[in-house]
């Protein structure tokens, strides 16, 4: 095997560990959150990965300083990447299914494709507008099981699972331009401050029971902190170092589908031909918004 082809091999067997680490990730969260409150959950969570992730950078001979120039920009990419994404996502778990909720964060590329428009001036093409109408067509038939009757919980649920995925994709549009930063160290800052801020306002407004958490909770709390948030980043960067980036990106849509399957076996959710047929339109619709990449 050449050094080309090993590379690939290598780069396919990261892409599969970093989708299934992301995937279960969503599950476990939403048993974790029977205990602990959402944004106390998560920005706990986060912060002890930023520490761990923070080390292993050292431990790599990376530095840790952060250019003055640089500041605003990883500021703005911990609100939109981290405190956006992951915190609007954890607390929409608390009102949507975990099939929901990971089909909704991830229309990213579309939003994306759409922001690119008037941000970047790239005209969207029959393609993009074909993606556009897959991914709705999608979450319209995921959401449409009840006629569009939705309780107030729910309603929150959508918006805050939407605004993540919206936050998320603005933020990539406005902040392409890479941080003058090794790439473990722009996580790791980036994972410790927005969880920071969450863990801080979970104290605060949350009030969670700390006592409260069970075994399972804690085995749950434990994979968030170094799956997720730890080595799927490690396996993500050498993702993009060995293979292309679009083929890294549209391996990414395995996350909802093992998440949403996932979720089925572990939490007993619903999955049957609309939730599937829902998958179907939605990715193929992100999959086509991630051809521009």
């Amino acid at each position: 095997m050449d050094t080309t082809q090993r590379d690939r091999t290598v780069g396919f067997l990261c892409l599969v560990i970093t989708a299934f680490g992301w995937a279960l990730n969503w599950p476990l969260m939403k048993l974790l959150l029977q205990q602990w409150p959402p944004l106390f959950a998560r920005g706990l969570a986060g912060t002890c990965a930023a520490v761990i992730l923070g080390t292993l950078a050292l431990a790599r001979g990376q530095s840790l300083a952060v250019p003055r120039e640089a500041i605003p920009r990883l500021l703005f990419a911990s609100f939109t990447n981290v405190f956006a994404w992951m915190g609007f996502g954890t607390i929409a778990m608390k009102f949507v299914t975990v099939g929901e909720g990971a089909l909704l964060a991830y229309t990213m590329p579309i939003w994306a494709m759409l922001f690119a428009w008037p941000v970047l001036h790239s005209r969207p093409t029959l393609r993009d507008l074909a993606a556009l109408v897959l991914g709705v067509a999608g979450v319209a038939l995921l959401l449409g099981g009840n006629g569009f009757a939705f309780s107030a919980g729910k309603l929150i649920g959508i918006a805050l699972a939407l605004a993540c995925a919206i936050l998320f994709a603005l933020g990539n549009v406005l902040n392409r331009k890479p941080l003058p930063m090794p790439p473990l160290a722009v996580v790791a800052w980036q994972v410790g401050i927005g969880c920071l801020v969450m863990l801080l306002l979970g104290i605060l407004f949350e009030h969670p029971n700390y006592a409260a958490i069970t075994p399972v909770g804690l085995g749950c709390f434990a994979y968030m902190t170094l799956m997720p948030m730890g080595i799927c980043y490690l396996t993500w960067f050498e993702t993009l170092r060995r293979l292309p980036p679009t083929s890294a990106s549209t391996g990414m849509l395995l996350v909802p589908v093992i998440g949403v399957v996932s979720a089925a076996i572990i939490l007993g959710e619903p999955l049957g031909l609309r939730e599937i047929g829902a998958m179907a339109l939605t990715l193929g619709g992100v999959t086509l918004a991630l051809q521009r990449a």
